[in-house]
């Protein structure tokens, strides 16, 4: 190989973190090649300790990486060959590097998205129970960036909870699709070696195995769908990191920042810069490239393997990676935030605030919504024009009167909100009683997951 080809095809520098599932699929590998009859029990019993004398080498730092490694899989069959001699040059026997790396990438895949489910989980609860600590605190709800609706600071955080249990179904639908070995598909028809996929597929923990052969050493799916599932919840964490941004300005003051998870400024003493918040809102551009630049690769190719789905690794590791340091960092910063209270209420309890409460005030009383709707609407735009006090109006107007007056009353308004899944006191108790019992579900769901990967062989 020259020496431009190499440097341009030589992936050892990444997919060394490959290693232990390499691993792990070599000792099932070996293991049915076993049962088949194509080794002798000596000769396994032989490559299951050299494959052992690797990944302590490997683990310890110990392993030398040779020029002639042009990546993980060559690098461990070479290691072992030079520990077993001429045994270890049969570890590769109806095996490709097509259906070795596949395999091992739904290993580690499976795995890194147990982890990445793991941790939204984990930043859920510090949003529950920030949630279930916040009381009766409100703020205003905002649609358009406009002052809505006032809601319960313990619906908002929920809010937020919810849309990360979509990622974790996500990321667990994503897991139960990669549950598939593609051990045994050879470069891509098989072999007519007397192999036994199912078997391998059982000690590594999957589910089942592969159906065809040509489609399971080209199949990317699952990197496409971890990919997608880890921007769609950088995405969810990136909307809140805005807020977080906005409601530590002095323009909001809804919040403060611990100083541990904020950051000073290289020239400014006064400032507090809710940079967590940023970098989380930052990291979700480079999540959304990590997917198109996937996407991008596979649409053009034709089936089986090409070499083009080398470029499957880098992007997912790093979108493991990002996420695995933004889910902790947002975690503790939301577990140490201030919230100011007073600030939020204060924004909260502008009088038009309730405007929607006096019109279905009229619609109780029979009025259709657009006329009742057009009436407060002046009402509104009258008190904005004349400077005059708006519960004073309401109280003035014919239909209306001081019971509807009273509706517009500082922390009135969210305790209006009465329908299932609102914002108001009630019902939000009732959600998080619901939300407690998810939070738990995601628990039990990623546990049950764990030990089915734990079930392969080491």
């Amino acid at each position: 190989m020259a020496e431009e080809v190499a440097a341009l095809s030589v992936s050892i520098h990444y997919d060394i973190a490959l290693a232990h599932d390499d691993i792990a699929g070599s000792h099932a590998h070996v293991d049915g090649l076993v049962r088949g009859g194509i080794l002798t029990t000596k000769e396994g019993d032989d490559l299951h300790g050299a494959l052992r004398a690797v990944e302590e080498e490997i683990e310890s730092g110990n392993f030398r990486i040779d020029p002639s490694d042009e990546d993980i899989h060559t690098a461990v069959e070479r290691r072992v060959t030079e520990l077993v001699g001429d045994t270890g040059a049969k570890l590769h026997t109806g095996r490709s590097r097509n259906d070795q790396v596949a395999t091992d990438l739904r290993l580690w895949t499976r795995r890194a998205l147990l982890d990445v489910a793991e941790g939204v989980v984990a930043f859920q609860e510090t949003l529950f129970e920030r949630a279930a600590a916040a009381g009766v605190a409100y703020l205003p709800g905002y649609t358009h960036l406009q002052r809505a609706q006032p809601v319960l600071l313990s619906h908002h955080l929920a809010a937020h909870c919810w849309a990360l249990s979509r990622d974790v179904d996500r990321l667990l639908a994503s897991f139960d699709r990669a549950d598939a070995s593609p051990l045994g598909a050879g470069a891509l028809a098989g072999s007519s070696l007397p192999l036994d996929p199912d078997g391998t597929a059982t000690a590594l923990g999957f589910s089942s195995r592969f159906e065809n052969s040509l489609d399971a050493v080209s199949d990317r799916d699952f990197v496409a769908e971890a990919l997608f599932d880890i921007a769609l919840l950088g995405i969810h964490l990136s909307r809140l990191g805005e807020e977080i941004v906005l409601w530590s300005s002095d323009e909001f003051g809804f919040c403060t920042l611990d100083d541990a998870f904020a950051t000073g400024s290289s020239m400014l003493p006064q400032k507090k810069n809710a940079d967590v918040a940023e970098l989380t809102r930052g990291k979700s551009g480079r999540l959304v490239g990590n997917l198109t630049g996937l996407l991008v690769t596979l649409k053009g190719l034709p089936l089986a393997y090409n070499r083009d789905l080398q470029e499957d690794k880098e992007p997912l590791f790093d979108s493991v990676a990002q996420m695995l340091g933004i889910l902790p960092a947002l975690r503790g910063m939301f577990a140490t935030i201030r919230w100011n209270t007073a600030a939020m209420e204060r924004a909260a309890d502008t009088p038009g605030a309730a405007a929607v409460d006096i019109a279905e005030f009229l619609v109780r009383s029979g009025i259709p919504f657009r006329q009742a709707h057009a009436i407060v609407g002046g009402l509104v735009a009258d008190a904005e024009a004349t400077g005059t006090d708006l519960r004073e109006l309401i109280a003035r107007h014919e239909l209306l009167g001081e019971e509807a007056a009273r509706l517009v009353d500082p922390g009135t308004p969210v305790t209006n909100r009465t329908t299932p899944g609102g914002a108001g006191p009630l019902v939000v108790a009732d959600q998080l009683e619901r939300l407690h019992s998810t939070l738990d579900a995601e628990r039990a769901e990623i546990e049950n997951r764990r030990q089915l990967g734990d079930r392969s062989v080491s």
